[in-house]
Order: structure tokens, then sequence, then C-alpha cells
């Protein structure tokens, strides 16, 4: 299914723009709720006059700041045990009622102007969005199935970025309205919204039921223990945790920039606030293209290799950001609007850079919120988003008392940007070396989708969920990553045991490949590989297997062994024909002798991959598959 068609589906859709609606909704309300604060019911008062609770001016940001985030502290707990024990849409409808009460209360306090009102009311959003936040994430692989996982949650990112970039510019414009003279802003701004959370509801409550994950789970109130034993849960399983990490860095990334953006506008580049405001809509709409670019590029699937990538491109943008420093001398009486600044050549390389790092970002994140989604169990899945809330604020806070350490100690915003670049290039380094499949994914994904231009014909005919045997022609030795990068569902290779030398071996035994040889050769290793073949078949994986149990020397096909036979006698399952056309003659087969480095063929050559009806097991011979590939193999054109 399409983007466009998600968008528009019975049980995607409403969800969708019930979370659109209440992203759109908090950003509107807390923006306005600023610019009033700050440029009307301040603007006559003293420094040192009380604004709320007691406190001056100056705390006025980062109290609002902080009343938001703590919720997520408060709440995620409970509301992680909520998604897991109760039916989801009925949740979502709760939740959203409780939008509209919370919004009549910010309307009265927009109206009446009462700073402390204010910020409770803000105090409640921040609540509501704690408990929407683990239904939000939690409720989409019911309602979406694994193909179609990657694209929600690309859309989810897209629409969050551009709700609250929406939501940003709308609280600005309309509380600024007057009309003869009087400030009618504000109370457009309290129907406004009012007017959405109802409208929020209205789509809540076209949202499909979802059965309960964990319907026994007990309840606790407390917030300390359940919040220790949540993160246990997220740290169940390591890769799990770990993307939960490289989320959180990810928003710790994305506060830095937020935070710097009025600043670097105005000491940096000598801009104006349209200048601060044309950031954040680069930086939301770059959000939006990685995510859907990431959603393109991922073929719908879990594409884990996406995410060194997106963290590459952060990185080299944001140095770039580094590099142009200061482009030019500012005046700070006569500050630089849009237009002066777009037609400099630096301002454009600027805004490049800002849409860069932000599509790289949503390269980066789309596919860890996707992998946390399906690598935690169903009954804990809630729970395991409300972990990644509660980190996700941690550190949000710890990026924001950095960057104030930071520009304490007396570094500029563009040295800022090169102490974010390094520690991004820090935080990679651990998390791929800890987990290697994002590396060895990355480069199943470069080959198949840049070195090579690769066509998947008659992925219909695999399994889509049980166990299967895909069994192929070998004439390279990329042949496995060129077919892990092009296959939807993971696959475990067999190959023989020699395969442990260099990068390509590295990379082989981070997948899982499985190492045979042969009965006499090495025997232990022989028995070993056949059993670790029935765990995997047994588990429902695909194993991949070349029964020419050799390269190609010449690029015609040799005789299938008989492996085949006997694993099938052991574990009975369909198998699936395969014919690789389009690698004979790359620099990884035999052809002119030894496969080794060598000047490689033009780039973007097109491999094809065609997958044959799958074969009973009751039928399966060496001497059927034999035939069945090289009929596949000799339809696809040359080897």
């Amino acid at each position: 299914m399409s983007s466009g068609s998600l968008l528009t589906d019975r049980r995607f859709g409403p969800m969708f723009w019930t979370q659109f609606t209440g992203a759109f909704n908090d950003n509107f309300f807390k923006n306005a709720m600023v610019i009033l604060v700050i440029f009307k019911v301040a603007m006559d008062l003293p420094d040192d006059a009380a604004l709320a609770f007691g406190l001056g001016k100056a705390a006025f940001a980062p109290l609002a700041g902080a009343l938001f985030i703590l919720p997520f502290f408060l709440f995620s707990a409970l509301a992680g045990q909520l998604a897991d024990k109760y039916e989801k849409s009925q949740l979502v409808r709760h939740i959203k009622l409780a939008e509209i009460g919370v919004m009549l209360l910010g309307a009265v306090a927009l109206a009446t102007q009462q700073v402390e009102l204010l910020l409770v009311v803000l105090f409640l959003m921040g609540t509501q969005s704690a408990f929407f936040g683990p239904v939000k994430y939690g409720i989409l692989p019911q309602l979406l199935d694994r193909e179609n996982l990657v694209g929600g949650n690309a859309l989810v990112e897209t629409a969050t970025y551009l709700a609250i970039l929406g939501g940003t510019i709308l609280g600005g414009v309309l509380v600024n309205v007057e009309s003869g003279g009087q400030p009618v802003g504000v109370w457009l701004v309290a129907a406004g919204v009012v007017a959405v959370a109802v409208l929020g509801r209205g789509l809540a409550g076209r949202v499909v039921p979802c059965p309960p994950t964990d319907p026994d789970l007990p309840l606790r109130l407390d917030p300390v223990r359940p919040t220790w034993e949540i993160l246990q849960i997220s740290r169940a399983k390591r890769p799990v945790w770990l993307s939960i990490l490289g989320i959180t860095w990810f928003w710790g990334f994305g506060t830095v920039f937020l935070t710097v953006f009025p600043d670097y506008t105005k000491l940096v580049l000598g801009g104006n606030e349209h200048i601060a405001t044309l950031f954040l809509a680069l930086f939301s709409v770059g959000i939006g293209i990685g995510s859907m670019a990431c959603e393109r590029f991922s073929k719908h699937r879990l594409e884990l290799g996406l995410v060194p990538l997106g963290s590459v491109g952060m990185t080299l943008f944001t140095l770039v950001l580094f590099a142009i420093g200061s482009p030019w001398a500012i005046d700070p009486e006569h500050l630089i609007g849009i237009g002066d600044f777009l037609t400099r050549p630096a301002g454009l390389l600027i805004c490049l850079s800002m849409l860069g790092v932000a599509a790289s970002g949503g390269l980066y994140i789309v596919p860890l919120y996707t992998m946390i989604q399906q690598r935690s169990e169903d009954s804990e899945r809630s729970r395991v988003i409300a972990g990644n809330n509660i980190v996700n604020s941690l550190f949000m806070v710890a990026a924001n008392v950095g960057l104030m350490a930071m520009v304490t100690v007396g570094l500029t915003i563009p040295q800022v940007f090169l102490v974010c670049a390094v520690l991004n290039v820090l935080v990679a380094v651990y998390v791929y070396t800890v987990v290697p499949e994002f590396v060895w994914r990355m480069a199943a994904w470069l080959l198949s989708n840049v070195m090579y231009k690769v066509e998947l014909k008659g992925i219909e005919h695999l399994p889509r969920e049980t166990a299967c045997v895909i069994v192929a022609n070998h004439v390279s030795f990329v042949d496995w990553l060129v077919v892990a990068g092009a296959v939807q569902r993971p696959i475990r290779f067999v190959m023989y045991a020699g395969f442990d030398k260099g990068l390509l071996g590295w990379m082989a035994k981070q997948a899982k490949v499985i190492p045979i040889a042969g009965r006499s050769e090495k025997p232990e290793v022989f028995q070993r590989a056949f059993d670790q073949i029935s765990e995997e078949l047994q588990g429902d994986w695909v194993v991949g297997l070349f029964p020419e149990g050799k390269l190609s020397p010449d690029g015609e096909m040799g005789e299938f062994k008989r492996g085949i036979e006997h694993i099938i006698a052991r574990d009975p399952c369909p198998v699936v024909p395969m014919a690789i056309n389009g690698l004979w003659g790359s620099m990884f087969s035999r052809v002119g002798g030894a496969a080794g480095p060598r000047k490689p063929r033009a780039w973007n050559t097109t491999i094809t991959l065609t997958l044959g009806e799958p074969v009973p097991p009751g039928q399966v011979t060496a001497e059927l598959l034999h035939e069945r590939v090289e009929a596949l193999w000799k339809a696809g054109g040359p080897a």
C-alpha cells in the first residue's frame, strides 16, 4: 500500500489524523502563550518583577519547558501500563476527550491572561501528551501489517514535525491579530485550540478497536517502581535498548538545533525573527523529506542500513554549518530579512545544510522507531515505548543543560555545531560497534541500491511468515549481500566455512551466516551447520542456500549437491528457486581467474533476482531444483 493510500485507510487514517491534531494543538497553544506572555503581559514589567510563581521574566521560558516535560517523567510508566492493559481505541477517545477539557481551561487562561493558569494548562498538556505517546506508537503494529509499518512511521514522523511547524506559525500569527485597534488574537487562539481539540475527539471516534496486548497486567500507580521496571523491560533486548538510545540522541541533537535557532539567527547571521522561522520550517520539512525517503528507500520493510547513512548525513551537514561560521559582518541595528538572506550564497548553503541535517535525521529515526515496534514483545510494546519517552525526556533536559554549559564557557554557536558533530560520530561508533547489524545492512543496501540496480521478480512466491529455503546459483562473493538487500524477509545464509576472511567475512558473521564444510573435511562443522539450519527453520526463518557449494568459475551453473534433500527431510518446508543474473563479470566474481580487486563495471549495473514457484517438500530433489533455477537463470539473461 502506498503512503498516500495509508492516509485514507480506514484502520490507519483516523489514528494518523487524530495524532496530527494533537501535535498541532500542543504547538498552537504553546507558541501563542509564549508570545502573549513575553511580548504583551511582561512587556511593561520591570526585569526583576515576579511573573509567575514568584519567578521573573528570565525564568519563564525554562519554567515553561520544564513544566511540559515533567509529566513524561511522572506519568509515562502508568501510560505504558494502561496502553498494554486496555483496548487502545477507547484509551485514545478518553485522552482526546481530556484534551477538550484542558483546552477549555486554556481558553480561559488565554482570555484572562493569567500566567500561572497558562503554566498549569501547559503542564496538563504535557500530561495528556505523556499518556498519548505509548498509545500512538504502540497501536501502529496493530493497525498496519509489517510491509506498511515503515511507511506508517514515516508518515507519523512527517506529520509530527509539520504539525509542530504549522501550530507554531499559526499560534504566533493569530495571537498578534488586531481588529479596529483592539487585540482579538487571544480570542481567536482560544477558540482555535478548543475547535482543534473537538475535531481530534471526532476523529478519535473513528479509530478501530485494537485488543489489549496484556489484559492481566497489574497496574502500579506509584511513579518510581513502575518507571524502573519499564526501563528494565526496555533494556531486556539490547538492539531495542540501543534503538531507544539512538532515538534519544536524535531528540537531544534536534533539541540543540531548535533551541539555538533564535540566537544563531540574530547573533551569528544578523537576521530577524523571520529567518529563525524559516529555519524551523526547513527543519520540519527536512524531517518529512527524510522520513518519506526512508519509506521509499526501504521498500516497505525495516531497513537498518539507512540508520548509518542518516548519522553520516547529520554529521557532514552539521560540519558544513560549523565551517560556514559567521559568514558576514552583522549590524545589530539593522537585521537582515529572508529576501536579503536568500540572495547570499552562504545563506543558501546554510538553508541546504539545515535541510540536509533534518532529512538525514528522518532517515535515521524512522527505522529505529520501527525496530522498537517490531522487536518488542507484543505484550510489552507500549511500556517499551513509554520507556523510550522517559529516556528521551531525560536527555532533552540534559541537552539543554549541556547547551547552557557550552555557552557559559564561551563556545560560539558554530562551535556548538562542531561539538554536536563530534559527539554524533562517537555515538554512531558506539552503537554500530555494539550492534554491527546496522553496518552490514548498510553495505547490503548500498550494493543493492547504489552500486547495482536490482530488479526483483516473483517476490510473491516467497512465503510471508512461515519457514522456507531459498536456493540460488552462485556467481560472486556478494550474492548473499545483494539478495539480503533486496528481499524483504531476513535470511540466514549457509556458506562455506572459509568465508570468515576480510571485511566480507566480518559482515557475514554479523549477519549470522551459517558456516558449513564437507562431511569428510570438517565433520563437526558439517553437523553443526545442519543442526543450526534445522533450528532456524523451526523458528520460521528463511534459510538461503547455494547448492553448487562454490563460486562459478565460468559463469555457468554447476551441479547441485544433495544437502538440500537432507535439510528438507529433517524439516519439511517449501523450497523457493531463485536465479541471480548480472553479477558474473563483476569485481566480486571469478571472471578472468580469482575474484579480487579490479576496476568495477559501470555503476548502477542491472542485476535481476528471479524467484520461482515454491517446490513442495515432498517433491524436493537436487536435480529438480537445479532444473528450476537453471530455467529461471536462462530466462533472466546474462549471469
